[in-house]
């Protein structure tokens, strides 16, 4: 506000008041305060600028306050914008002083001049007095309704500027149901203030939600202010349209048809709030249809357009196009030359550009792609460089067809011995490998050529695992390993893992000659590190092959599962809500709001509208979620993690409840025990773990009634209730007892606002109820009601009416039948989504009184929309790995150790919104204990 006052006075000077900031001079205040009690206007116009100087190179002058309120009386409106920007900037240092003013304030804002009246309700509302603000609010309520539109959205802002300072004054005095009334204003600008206004009132608000009810007649206000406001005012006003669900697929494809023309905006911001806007519509359109396909070809130019800005410009939209093709490749299919590294983009924009390439990268493109990575990997840029190599890495286990081409170009880059670039190609092959066993193992003698020059941890571990890989078809497999253990405890913990695997690999497939250095490298793991990783993989070697061999073999040597080229997708539910974001920090960071945003309503997220079509879009949609992360752990690559990897019978011995994996949550992506040794557990099978836990059938917990309003405070009306889940949706099932003398009948019923949405579907139906008469009655409830958040967050405030009075309760929902049926996660996005979440944000409960076996629990869990996405024994106890989904899709992750015959039990739960975990807790706790 300070700038933008500065800016008009800059403006009515011609650049002629820089003399103003040169005078320095001892006892200028004195001088100062006598110019400005001058009784000619000039002399005090001229004071007044050189105070303003002053305090602009920070100077204080508050001293001079009173003399420079003095000036406010006067009909020259520079001379008063000068004064008025004083009064902003000391008013809160000097409060009893800024009392003096507060006359002049209220005199203007009824001057016959609509620029004096919109600045003297602009100034009160930039001065953040509390005794100034309660002089405010008529003044304000008076400009709200003037007929000037200038001051009208002057005044929309000030509402949103006191509400920052008092909140409920804002509140009590009416000026929201104003400002709600502005949004039918006939002036586009006072529109589109109304919107910036009530959007900054909604960010600060406890609800997080919106203010005003969205529909149809509203959205229809707002696109047609849409056409005439200024390039900001489009901004705010397709920012609030983004949150609007239009009730059919019609409806959707009127509001694209207006809002399209934004895409040919010249400012970035209003054609990427355009862009949010249509990929949030595309969600409710079919996506067979024309309409939707001719949308998708309308938003390539404009992304494309976007590109020829500034480098800080093109980094953003960059970001967000990296959203976009995540969610949509079809948009920009056919623009891969405009991703095209220039010589003079600055890094930030030459790594993203590279990223989007390969997320664009198929068949038809794949020839110029690689042309031009290879061009990358000359540039001087080492981490440019090293960017690129793995591009090609990764185009070649993305387009399978062209692999051959792009390990071609990889073997050409080695050759050029350059260290870092040599480096990084070993890395990338190392994953070729992993995709195409047993198809370019010809290349390994190349690999070995460069082995003296490795010098990176990640690119000798990468080089290690080859050789123990490969180790029958590299004869001197044994001599290179035992050259990389002669400086073994120097390594980085990954290369030492990497060796011991490796070594214990090469043992397995040639146990007669290097019986001495498997013995030699497991010594180092276990009797000379102080790493636990190292000594705990040592131990499971050391007893693996002690015990039995036959097993280890099965186990370490198994078939390694085919790799994902998708490595770094955002996790589904995430990528939706970013989308949402576009045009916002979260679309550039790629986090949440809430991940770097404090003072936020907690648990309130947006999200994408489910899509319309059929099975096919749902194929697509969970072909999407099929992703394996990268391998950052350090155990990652003891077994590599098999994902349904056929493994032979193993017979029992005494090691058979080790954990062989020691990988972690990891194993959820592989077959943790023998099916035959789950079967005999008493389990289903393996799969039958993964996919459907026998054991029974289980129904859905029913939770008994209570009171909740008694006949003594009900004035003889009895209310017993309780919730429940029946057929995806949630009921509200009470008893209504008539126990006093008279008839009963007129009933209704509210519910005030609560942390999800619940809302009735429907009236009440209760028939009139005689006295002593009792009926029961269901109410079912929705979830799509206004949201605020309670305490606790299951609290629910009822209001009862009938002819006798109307009553108000509190209840408790029970937080199963919050659990939506689509709460089943696919096992790669879990783990994925399990180490996204920050460790922070994981909370342990202990269960007691725990009875069945892990398959009862796990299949009375799934009955109540908790879903099993594996199990596991380790050591003796069962781990069930779960997953739910609450009706506001918030998804929780679960994972409950189990250990047979000890009716005890650790829950551990994982949520971005930890907040629901209290509640989720006491559900888990009562599905386990009900029959």
């Amino acid at each position: 506000m300070y700038c933008g006052s500065m800016y008009l006075w800059s403006n009515t000077n011609n650049m002629t008041d820089s003399k103003y900031f040169t005078t320095t001079k001892k006892g200028e205040i004195f001088e100062l305060k006598s110019e400005l009690n001058n009784d000619k206007k000039e002399k005090k116009k001229e004071a007044v600028k050189k105070v303003i100087a002053s305090m602009t190179v920070g100077k204080d002058v508050s001293a001079l306050f009173p003399d420079v309120v003095n000036c406010m009386q006067t009909d020259n409106l520079e001379l008063k914008k000068l004064v008025y920007l004083y009064l902003m900037n000391y008013a809160k240092s000097q409060p009893d002083m800024a009392i003096m003013a507060v006359n002049t304030f209220v005199k203007d804002c009824e001057d016959s001049n609509p620029l004096i009246r919109a600045l003297a309700v602009r100034t009160m509302g930039c001065i953040r007095v509390d005794k100034i603000t309660e002089y405010l609010c008529e003044p304000l309520r008076k400009c709200l309704k003037d007929e000037d539109p200038y001051v009208r959205k002057t005044a929309a802002v000030c509402v949103a500027k006191l509400y920052d300072i008092s909140s409920s004054m804002v509140e009590d005095q009416g000026f929201l149901d104003q400002l709600k009334d502005l949004l039918s204003d006939s002036n586009p600008m006072v529109v589109a203030n109304a919107v910036a206004a009530l959007s900054e009132i909604n960010e600060t608000s406890q609800s997080g939600q919106p203010l005003v009810e969205m529909n149809s007649a509203t959205i229809n206000k707002l696109l047609t202010a849409l056409n005439e406001c200024t390039e900001w005012g489009q901004v705010f006003i397709l920012d609030s349209l983004a949150n609007y669900s239009p009730k059919d697929e019609r409806e959707a494809q009127s509001i694209c048809e207006r809002i399209t023309p934004r895409l040919a905006h010249a400012n970035a911001a209003v054609v990427l709030s355009a862009v949010k806007v249509l990929m949030k519509l595309l969600e409710m359109l079919s996506s067979d249809s024309d309409f939707c396909a001719t949308l998708t070809k309308k938003l390539a130019p404009p992304l494309v357009t976007l590109l020829s800005s500034e480098p800080e410009v093109q980094y953003v939209a960059l970001r967000n196009i990296n959203l976009i093709v995540q969610k949509r490749p079809d948009i920009l299919k056919h623009e891969m030359k405009v991703f095209f590294v220039k010589y003079n983009d600055p890094i930030y924009v030459k790594l993203e550009k590279l990223d989007i390439m390969i997320r664009l990268a198929n068949q038809s493109n794949i020839a110029q792609v690689l042309s031009e990575l290879k061009e990358y990997a000359t540039e001087v840029d080492v981490d440019f460089v090293r960017k690129a190599v793995r591009a090609i890495g990764r185009c070649a286990i993305k387009v399978e067809p062209s692999a051959e081409r792009c390990v071609s170009t990889l073997l050409d880059l080695i050759q050029t011995k350059v260290n870092y670039v040599v480096q990084e190609a070993i890395v990338v092959i190392k994953d070729i490998f992993r995709k195409y066993p047993n198809k370019y193992e010809s290349i390994i003698s190349t690999l070995c050529e460069n082995l003296d020059t490795l010098d990176e941890p990640e690119a000798r571990a990468s080089m290690v695992w080859i050789i123990g890989e490969y180790a029958e078809r590299i004869d001197n497999a044994d001599e290179l390993l035992d050259s990389f253990l002669e400086g073994f405890q120097d390594e980085n913990a990954q290369v030492q893992l990497q060796l011991l695997t490796a070594v214990v690999k090469l043992f397995l497939k040639r146990p007669a000659d290097t019986q001495e250095l498997v013995q030699h490298v497991l010594s180092l793991a276990t009797q000379d590190s102080d790493n636990p990783d190292l000594r705990d993989r040592g131990f499971i070697y050391w007893r693996l092959l002690s015990t039995d061999p036959a097993a280890a073999k099965e186990v370490v040597l198994a078939d390694k599962p085919l790799i994902s080229e998708e490595t770094d997708l955002l996790e589904p539910t995430l990528l939706d809500e970013l989308i949402c974001h576009i045009s916002s920090l979260a679309s550039v960071y790629h986090k949440p709001p809430t991940a770097f945003v404090e003072g936020r309503s907690a648990g309130i997220r947006k999200s994408l509208p489910n899509r319309q079509g059929s099975a096919e879009d749902g194929a697509h949609a969970a072909n999407e979620t099929t992703v394996i992360p990268n391998q950052d752990s350090l155990i990652g690559d003891l077994l590599s993690m098999d994902i349904g990897a056929p493994m032979a019978p193993v017979a029992e011995t005494a090691a058979s409840n080790v954990d062989l994996l020691g990988g972690g949550l990891d194993i959820l992506l592989g077959s943790g025990q023998p099916a035959e040794q789950n079967a005999a557990a008493g389990g289903s099978g393996l799969l039958g773990d993964i996919f459907g836990i026998g054991g029974g059938t289980s129904t859905m917990i029913q939770i008994p009634k209570i009171v909740w309003l008694p006949a003594e405070k009900g004035k003889g009306l009895e209310i017993l209730g309780s919730f429940s889940r029946r057929g995806g949706q949630v009921y509200m099932d009470m008893t209504f007892t008539n126990r006093a003398m008279q008839a009963m009948q007129g009933f209704a019923i509210q519910l005030n606002k609560n942390s999800f949405g619940l809302v009735p579907s429907s009236p009440l139906q209760v028939a009139p109820l005689q006295p002593s008469q009792t009926i029961d009655t269901s109410l079912v409830l929705g979830t799509t009601g206004p949201v605020q958040r309670m305490e606790p967050l299951n609290n629910l405030q009822v209001a009862i009416k009938n002819n006798v009075d109307i009553f108000y309760f509190a209840c408790l929902v029970h937080a199963n039948v919050l659990f939506s049926e689509e709460g089943q996660l696919d096992k790669r996005v879990f783990l994925t989504t399990w180490k996204e979440i920050p460790a922070a944000n994981e909370v342990q409960y202990n269960l007691s009184g725990v009875h069945g076996s892990a398959d009862s629990i796990a299949a009375k869990m799934t009955a109540n929309n908790i879903y099993t996405i594996a199990k596991r024994n380790v050591e003796g106890q069962d781990m069930l790995y779960q997953s739910l989904k609450l009706t506001n899709n918030i998804w929780v992750l679960l994972e409950l150790k189990l250990a047979p015959g000890n009716p005890d039990a650790t829950l551990s739960l994982k949520t971005r919104s930890v907040e629901v975990s209290s509640m989720i807790f006491t559900a888990y706790e009562s599905i386990i204990r009900s029959q």
